[in-house]
């Protein structure tokens, strides 16, 4: 009895040692991780503080006195105000647009049969596939047959149109697996369709919701290519395009680059960190327990 005691004494100690072991090693790689996608961000905003020189001559040190002018020279160099404010007002509407489409659309093809079901979702995850720089000479040529170059609606087409297939794929999987027995008893309250969707499908949702309003804004905020083709005139120039002023034909004014950079990842940050609950309440979750 005492070597079976023993044995089995051993056995549970062997697998906590095992475990701690596991655990160890995967916080440890993803502590490592987390400092390969952070360092790029501490240094960009380390040599925001920097002069021309003193970024030439120490790129990976901390500098030897801030320099708070790069901030302010690049808020007038880039006319970051005008900048933030048409990128704040492209990104907002666009999400917003894309994530209401998008939910309704999920909605229907989520929770309803109908004849042309499979082939319209089908339709939508084919958009996935489109590679979007191979329609930037398309979209000018039709931009300009409407005459919407160079106005402050020109990317919110693009933008939503590109954004609604993962928006829909994403939350078209996460709507699937809530249960009938909801509907069906909002249904026998004398509750409409769009009341449904409104009342209960939407905020049984959020975690889903938050997920593609991240992915959409970072997307939005950071989108280059489509915002240089489309767009020319100074005062609708989004953030990407006013920040590349900074890189003159012979010379660059890298610590006010760096300063602009950072202001412009400030805003996301703030954005993902007020919706980094749900996010992880999604992942957790998974789905909608009946």
């Amino acid at each position: 009895m005492e070597s079976t005691v023993t044995t089995k004494n051993n056995r549970r100690t062997n697998g906590k040692l095992k475990k701690r072991l596991s655990r160890i090693i995967i916080y440890t790689l993803l502590g490592l991780f987390a400092m390969v996608n952070v360092y790029p961000i501490i240094w960009m905003a380390i040599n925001s503080f920097k002069s021309e020189q003193e970024f030439t001559v120490n790129q990976f040190g901390f500098p030897n006195e801030f320099i708070l002018e790069n901030y302010a020279n690049a808020w007038e160099i880039a006319n970051l105000g005008v900048l933030f404010k048409n990128s704040i007002f492209v990104c907002v509407t666009a999400t917003l647009v894309t994530v209401i489409i998008g939910a309704l659309a999920s909605y229907f093809l989520a929770r309803f049969k109908f004849r042309f079901n499979k082939i319209m979702y089908t339709f939508f995850i084919f958009g996935l596939l489109i590679p979007i720089h191979a329609t930037l000479v398309p979209m000018f040529i039709l931009m300009k047959n409407l005459g919407l170059l160079n106005t402050e609606i020109t990317l919110l087409f693009p933008y939503v149109a590109f954004h609604l297939p993962i928006t829909i794929f994403i939350l078209t999987s996460f709507m699937k697996a809530f249960p009938k027995d909801i509907e069906e008893s909002a249904i026998m309250d004398g509750a409409g369709i769009f009341r449904i969707f409104w009342s209960i499908i939407l905020p049984m949702s959020r975690p889903a919701i938050a997920t593609v309003v991240i992915l959409n804004f970072i997307y939005n905020w950071n989108e280059f290519s489509f915002a240089l083709v489309l767009i020319n005139d100074p005062a609708l120039q989004t953030l990407p395009l006013g920040l590349a002023n900074f890189a003159g034909q012979f010379t660059t004014n890298y610590g006010a680059q760096m300063a602009g950079l950072t202001m412009s990842l400030v805003p996301i940050v703030i954005f993902y960190l007020f919706l980094e609950k749900e996010i992880v309440n999604g992942m957790t979750s998974g789905a909608v327990k009946g």
